[in-house]
């Protein structure tokens, strides 16, 4: 077996459920490693949420942009992207575009939102503006979903700061595990020092070969020290899925009987039960 630290961080309470909630839960979809399935869980969590009639709101983090072309919008096919937000303080409404999904919109990304790192410096309050810039359209959704760069950056502070949750894919190998201490430690003394309410919505499995015995341990491992804060979904490793953002399309409409489909449809009614178990009391366990 493999062995972590465990953090001071509460177990996530019993599901139940209740109503559903009236202004958008704000996940972030964060690690600072990279290659863990962050892009993919954010694009496809939001895609198959809003196929079942919610509203959702992906918003591409990353300069990367890879949550932006993966759910169907061309890179270089448009002029303003969540740079002109964060930096420029243009409304989120005037950047937001449709996708082929109805009740899914992204704001989208490029790589003139890596000079955000830079800029935002200067600026008071930097690690707020997402969170102002959200507040204006928190109503017009029921899920708003960050994809956040590899890294603890000021991009990524300022997503963990708007959000309401976190989700922490974790890749079922050993060094994957290393990072989630570290992780823990710096979302406490954010929720410390910017998001007092800050949940851990839950820690999700990728890239699970079942036909090896060290996913099997780190699965294992991992459950023996965060216990109910692992959701029980565990993701795949999945050809279907890494076809899927070469084009363009979420796995929902590439190929929806695949086991990856099936894999982030269960997520997805994981999260959907934990938002309604949120508004009968119940809920994600907070960062301490």
């Amino acid at each position: 077996m493999f062995h972590v630290k465990h953090p001071a961080v509460a177990r996530r309470p019993p599901r139940v459920l209740g109503l559903a909630p009236t202004m958008a839960k704000t996940i972030a979809v964060a690690n600072q490693k990279g290659g863990v399935g962050k892009t993919t869980t954010a694009v496809n969590l939001a895609a198959i949420i809003a196929s079942w009639g919610s509203r959702v709101l992906l918003v591409d983090a990353d300069p990367q942009g890879n949550a932006t072309s993966g759910i169907g919008v061309q890179r270089g096919s448009f002029r303003r992207g969540l740079y002109h937000t964060v930096v420029l303080n243009e409304p989120i409404s005037n950047i937001a575009l449709s996708t082929s999904i109805p009740m899914l919109k992204v704001v989208p990304s490029n790589k003139d939102l890596a000079g955000a790192e830079v800029e935002l410096v200067g600026l008071e309050k930097r690690e707020f503006q997402l969170k102002s810039a959200l507040a204006a359209v928190e109503n017009d959704y029921d899920y708003i979903f960050i994809d956040c760069p590899p890294s603890l950056g000021l991009l990524t502070l300022n997503a963990l700061t708007a959000a309401k949750s976190l989700l922490v894919p974790i890749q079922c190998e050993y060094y994957a595990l290393e990072g989630v201490t570290e992780l823990f430690d710096t979302l406490a003394r954010l929720r410390r020092l910017h998001n007092p309410g800050l949940m851990i919505e839950g820690l999700l499995l990728t890239m699970y070969d079942e036909r090896t015995n060290l996913s099997a341990a780190v699965a294992a491992d991992l459950r023996d020290f965060y216990g109910l804060q692992v959701f029980q979904t565990v993701i795949p490793r999945n050809v279907k899925l890494a076809e899927a953002p070469s084009y363009g399309k979420p796995i929902i409409n590439y190929d929806a009987h695949s086991k990856g489909a099936d894999a982030y449809s269960q997520l997805a009614r994981e999260i959907i039960h934990e938002s309604k178990s949120a508004r009968s009391g119940a809920g994600g366990a907070p960062v301490v």
